[in-house]
């Protein structure tokens, strides 16, 4: 920890370019993704969901030629296996939209650590300390009373994207543990599990679009529309999530796990604000309780690990918890 500590101090200007970039990347991807879904686009959730998986795949390869990576011995049973949870997780996540506001999927996002330590547990067999657990119980609070708000506030809310955003969550915390299990033993780095798992992915999701009629009613619908409306924001919306993703690993590899849960859930924070400053909507003062008691759940999940590894000089966590 002290070791992390005096990173962060030594290298301030990196860390100070590290965290703008987070900052950038990701609350234009926020922007985007509601300004897609304001264009008319929300019932097409699978098909934005395409064009992301095609372009994070084209992205991972170049940047794996460029770098030199050569593929690991992983099956390509795992990939699969990592790509429908992938398309599962982003699936899920984009087509929630259709039902619920931006903020409060991000608030749901932002507790992925519920669905984590169930993964944890079961498919690693991991322990957790009781502070892991109460940090656990404050974010449960914290999204019963940021879901009850939206119910007041939103006239249009449906329980549909509550279901939605649960089942991309369950299915990101899979992700992580078989990700992390499965870099381990085959030495894999993350751009080349990133291009595999997109890569397939898009063979899955074009078969899904096929057959819920998404491919053809998104191509209309873009089609009908100027490009500024649709196509130029959906490139931005994959390559702002694409680079946002590279920016927190190089945060987690300069600077250790926790300034990155700290940047990026910061970086939450910015994002609900933003979403309500730049596309009105209903608000309650609910949000505000949620909120805190979701943000005050995180933090004592990072001040939990920290005396973890101040204690037993624990590795640090893996990207995939923070991101």
């Amino acid at each position: 920890m002290a070791a992390e500590e005096a990173s962060v101090v030594a290298d301030l200007p990196r860390l100070l370019f590290l965290t703008a970039g987070v900052f950038s990347f990701y609350l234009a991807y926020g922007v985007l993704q509601e300004q897609l879904f304001h264009a008319g686009l929300k019932q097409y959730g699978w098909f934005i969901t395409l064009i992301q998986f095609v372009i994070y795949a084209i992205l991972s390869k170049l940047e794996m030629f460029a770098r030199r990576i050569r593929r690991s011995g992983l099956s390509l049973r795992v990939y699969v296996l990592i790509s429908m949870m992938t398309v599962a997780t982003m699936g899920f996540s984009n087509t929630s939209l259709e039902y619920l506001n931006y903020p409060t999927q991000v608030m749901f996002k932002s507790c992925k650590l519920i669905p984590v330590m169930i993964g944890g547990i079961l498919i690693q067999g991991k322990r957790y300390t009781l502070l892991e657990f109460q940090a656990t119980l404050l974010l449960c609070a914290g999204l019963v009373v940021f879901t009850l708000a939206d119910v007041s506030a939103s006239a249009t809310f449906d329980p549909t994207g509550v279901l939605l955003i649960s089942c991309a969550l369950v299915a990101d915390a899979m992700i992580g543990n078989v990700q992390e299990k499965n870099m381990k033993q085959h030495n894999v780095t993350n751009t080349e599990m990133v291009h595999y798992s997109y890569g397939i992915g898009v063979v899955i999701i074009f078969a899904i679009c096929l057959a819920n009629g998404q491919l053809y009613g998104g191509t209309q619908h873009c089609q009908q529309l100027p490009l500024t409306q649709t196509a130029v924001p959906m490139v931005l919306f994959s390559v702002s999530g694409y680079l946002g993703v590279s920016f927190v690993l190089s945060l987690v590899k300069s600077f250790g796990a926790l300034t990155a849960v700290t940047v990026t859930n910061l970086r939450k924070a910015f994002t609900m604000v933003l979403s309500f400053l730049v596309f009105p909507k209903p608000f309650a003062f609910q949000y505000l309780v949620g909120g805190g008691l979701v943000f005050a759940g995180i933090g004592l999940s990072v001040y939990s690990k920290q005396l973890k590894r101040r204690a037993a000089a624990t590795k640090p966590l893996g990207p995939e918890h923070v991101v």
